[in-house]
């Protein structure tokens, strides 16, 4: 039920790759009875993302949580779920080899990870399976930090930075009653770690990368390289702006690059 342990050095190499071939991440996120998996309080509902060299893939796994004790009216504000309509969904334990299984061995993308991995791992000791190690957790609240020193870094004001509402992203309802999802937040999360990585652009690559990873279908990723076009386009420069370049060039000296390239 529980998979094999990966050393730290795995999961830190993992966590800091800034270039990934076909890598296989999983973007989370938790809502819970409160805020301290110490003293009781429990998972309510947990939605994870799949990600492939950064970019979701359309798998997901998502559920709603039977926590076994009351959820508290000021919670209940926060992610609309109440002891009512959660009394009949699946404890835990009930789930946890789906969930397990759609983890993988893969690394887990969280903001402010260590909040959900100790809910997690509070789940886990329960049924006394092995806990996941912080080593395995890339939290995308310290990238944004570094990122953004001084800047307000939560979730919210890290979709506003990066106008995830251009992305189809509805922002204006987390500020109302219930705004709250963990499905919806690993969305607005998969696209806020994009951005912070570099963005969409880092993904044109014309190089080969490794077959690895799987697609929805379980079928291999592979990624091949572009040929070369078989004859170079036409320059679209006029004679007049060919001569003007020519003459800047020469204005260079010697040693300028362009003059090297031109040879």
């Amino acid at each position: 039920m529980t998979p094999a342990p990966r050393s730290a050095r795995f999961w830190t190499r993992c966590a800091n790759s800034h270039k990934f071939s076909a890598m296989r991440e999983i973007v989370f996120d938790t809502e819970t009875t409160g805020r301290d998996a110490d003293k009781g309080d429990r998972i309510v509902e947990i939605g994870c993302i799949e990600l492939v060299n950064l970019a979701p893939t359309g798998r997901t796994f998502h559920r709603y949580l039977n926590p076994q004790r009351d959820v508290p009216e000021e919670v209940v504000r926060v992610h609309g779920l109440t002891g009512a309509f959660l009394a009949d969904k699946p404890l835990f334990k009930d789930i946890v080899e789906d969930l397990m299984a759609f983890f993988g061995d893969d690394p887990l993308v969280a903001h402010n990870a260590e909040f959900d991995r100790r809910f997690l791992n509070a789940e886990f000791a329960r049924l006394k399976m092995i806990g996941i190690a912080q080593e395995r957790c890339v939290d995308t609240l310290v990238i944004a930090r570094k990122k953004f020193p001084g800047a307000a870094n939560s979730l919210d004001a890290l979709a506003k930075r990066f106008q995830l509402d251009r992305h189809g992203f509805d922002l204006s309802t987390r500020k109302g009653a219930g705004g709250h999802g963990a499905l919806i937040d690993s969305k607005m999360l998969a696209e806020v770690y994009l951005q912070l990585r570099g963005g969409r652009e880092q993904s044109l690559s014309f190089e080969d990368a490794p077959a690895g990873g799987e697609a929805e279908d379980g079928r291999p990723l592979s990624f091949t390289r572009r040929t070369p076009r078989s004859r170079p386009l036409a320059s679209r420069l006029t004679p007049e702006e060919s001569a003007a370049h020519a003459a800047f060039v020469e204005k260079l000296g010697l040693n300028a690059l362009w003059g090297k390239y031109k040879a």
